[in-house]
């Protein structure tokens, strides 16, 4: 909607424009008339459709044409005013001031036009037999208005169709000539059919009419109100309605009638409420809402978005959808919208107000379904997330395999892959991971191996995996140096994966094993990965990638048996002879005491128990953090 509107009369001189305004003001006619009236502004709370709106005058005794000229050019609408007992004035209307308007105004935004026929007071007969002509050759005039600044008769009816001609033109919608709706008309109107139509049965049902009307206009339909309305549809096209509800054609036959009717209003308070602006296209505060993303922070759909998506897929699924014919899934979609929410929030948010997520949701806008997750130096320092998409740059050598251990994380076996064309290929692989019985999205990203250059965006994970082929001698080295010149310092986990393991392996030319490597610099050892198999690839690598990302401060990550982390010292010492040989003892003198029945109930025995098992737990603590200064 417009912030304001600027109304200009013009006019041969003593036609009345001057009189016509100061009887708006002051609601009398003026026994003095100057000139020209000075521009007025009447407040928002007072007119209509609450916008404010600035009236001006035009003298061609105190302007001169250039003054004229740059008043047209700054109006919203201009109204030609006549007498409609002087004919010259009304032949002027065609020879001097739409050609004059038609010059001085852009080719494509017309100035809507409205004639006034002022001083009706003087005749008993009408000019519209005159005018309408007129009308019917300049599609730009709106509608033409016979009023009396002396008996005050349409006055402020003429000044209410001024602003209904900007707020509410009828150019964008209707053609006059085909007497029917513009392609941009039916265009917007019937996505706002396919958004309103909630089970995409091509008919909108009494339910889904009620829930239009309250979005739109935000007051309930009656029962005999929606009859009406279908009866009227009913006499005007014979297919308008179907199995009692609303067909698109009937939809778009009703809009039309509106127009007809001169009830521009209610299409454009439809069409504004899904988005369109005046020039019918969808607005760019509609589809970009205002969404601060500080730094440190990620973009993700919340649990609304997810469920209006859910919808979605439900409403267009016709089909038992199998990934052995290449149809999208379910969880395929929603991964789709994950990726594109993590990336491009900008898109995400386009993409969700062309659906409409705004209307069905019932949300403010379409930034409500967005969750901005909190900056990852405070999820550290807390060491807990909340996040629920977690990102893995994929560093490799060319030739190592990164293509491939993406495509296996979709469930692309060796197999697979090769039916797949160069041009489909993506450097972007997302599925969902189970951690600790928690659904969490990883995101597979394959950085380009330019050893010399690292962007922003290349660091910018939460875990780093470095992959090499073991049947290639010289692939370990390009990790090792990317390690090295990046990630050594910093706080994101990193993971080797030694990928082509079925591969026979050969020794790489480094000046250490990656085994050695990973110990030296305190990694997990080498995780074996092939995705040449018969069936899907295994997908523990990624739960294990997905857990590390999400506990990057944890210690016991680990669920090897490496004998070097933490987590296998901690178990050998809990599985140790010394450890069982106590514990056996322990259990050989428990059972031998005889404890009897006054034993049980005496507060000292219970006293010695809870004094035991405070000490073991904390000589355990104390032999946790020995095992883990080390580390």
């Amino acid at each position: 909607m417009r912030k304001d509107v600027r109304i200009l009369l013009v006019g041969e001189p003593k036609v009345g424009k001057t009189s016509l305004i100061m009887s708006l003001v002051s609601e009398e006619f003026p026994d003095v008339v100057p000139y020209r009236a000075e521009e007025i502004t009447i407040p928002a709370d007072v007119t209509p459709e609450r916008v404010p709106t600035h009236i001006v005058d035009y003298s061609e005794a105190e302007q001169t044409d250039e003054q004229l000229f740059q008043e047209i050019s700054k109006a919203n609408v201009i109204c030609i005013v006549y007498s409609v007992n002087n004919k010259k004035s009304i032949e002027k209307v065609t020879s001097h001031w739409i050609p004059l308007i038609t010059e001085n105004t852009d080719k494509d935004s017309r100035v809507p036009l409205i004639l006034v026929g002022n001083k009706s007071d003087l005749v008993e007969h009408s000019s519209m037999e005159t005018i309408l002509p007129i009308m019917n050759q300049y599609t730009e005039i709106e509608t033409c208005v016979e009023c009396s600044a002396k008996n005050l008769k349409n006055i402020s009816e003429l000044f209410y169709y001024a602003q209904k001609a900007v707020l509410h033109p009828t150019g964008p919608l209707y053609c006059p000539e085909k007497k029917d709706m513009k392609p941009l008309c039916v265009n917007a109107l019937t996505r706002i059919f396919r958004v309103s139509d909630l089970d995409n049965n091509g008919i909108l049902s009494d339910n889904e009419l009620t829930f239009f009307q309250r979005t739109c206009f935000n007051i309930p339909l009656e029962p005999q109100a929606l009859e009406d309305v279908k009866n009227v549809v009913r006499k005007n096209l014979s297919d308008g309605v179907c199995e009692d509800g609303l067909t698109l054609k009937g939809f778009l036959c009703l809009h039309t009638l509106f127009i007809q009717r001169g009830r521009h209003e209610t299409t454009w308070t439809v069409l504004r409420r899904f988005g369109y602006d005046d020039d019918l296209e969808l607005n760019q505060d509609y589809l970009f809402p205002p969404l601060k993303i500080p730094p440190g922070c990620t973009t993700e759909l919340n649990h609304n978005a997810y469920l209006f998506l859910q919808s979605v897929f439900d409403k267009h699924d016709k089909t038992v959808c199998t990934n052995d014919q290449g149809w999208i899934t379910y969880q395929g979609y929603l991964s789709q919208w994950t990726l594109t929410t993590y990336l491009d929030v900008q898109r995400c948010l386009e993409y969700l107000g062309y659906l409409g997520y705004s209307i069905v949701a019932e949300q403010e806008s379409q930034a409500s379904g967005i969750t901005v997750t909190r900056d990852k130096k405070i999820d550290l320092q807390k060491k807990q997330t909340q996040r629920g998409v977690f990102r893995c740059n994929v560093f490799g050598d060319s030739g190592s395999g990164k293509s491939g251990f993406l495509q296996a994380f979709l469930g692309q076996n060796l197999m697979c892959q090769k039916k797949i064309r160069e041009e489909h290929r993506s450097y972007y692989a997302i599925s969902t991971t189970y951690v600790y019985g928690q659904e969490k999205y990883l995101l597979l990203h394959e950085v380009f191996p330019d050893f010399d250059y690292l962007s922003d965006d290349d660091m910018a994970c939460d875990i780093v995996c470095l992959l090499y082929d073991v049947s290639n001698p010289y692939s370990f080295e390009y990790c090792a140096k990317i390690f090295k010149q990046y990630f050594m310092d910093s706080k994101i986990p990193c993971m080797m994966i030694a990928a082509k393991s079925d591969l026979p392996e050969i020794k790489q030319m480094y000046r250490c094993s990656p085994l050695e490597f990973c110990r030296i610099h305190r990694m997990l050892p080498p995780q074996p990965f092939t995705c040449n198999t018969a069936t899907a690839p295994s997908r523990d690598i990624y739960t294990k990638l997905t857990t590390m990302a999400m506990y990057p401060h944890a210690r016991l990550r680990c669920m090897c048996t490496c004998n070097r982390c933490t987590f296998c010292l901690c178990q050998n010492f809990l599985n140790s002879e010394l450890l069982q040989t106590v514990r056996a003892k322990l259990y050989a003198v428990v059972l031998r005491r005889h404890i009897s029945q006054a034993d049980l109930k005496s507060s000292t025995f219970w006293l010695r128990v809870s004094v035991g098992a405070t000490v073991f737990a904390v000589l355990g603590f104390a032999m946790y953090r020995v095992l883990l200064k080390p580390r």
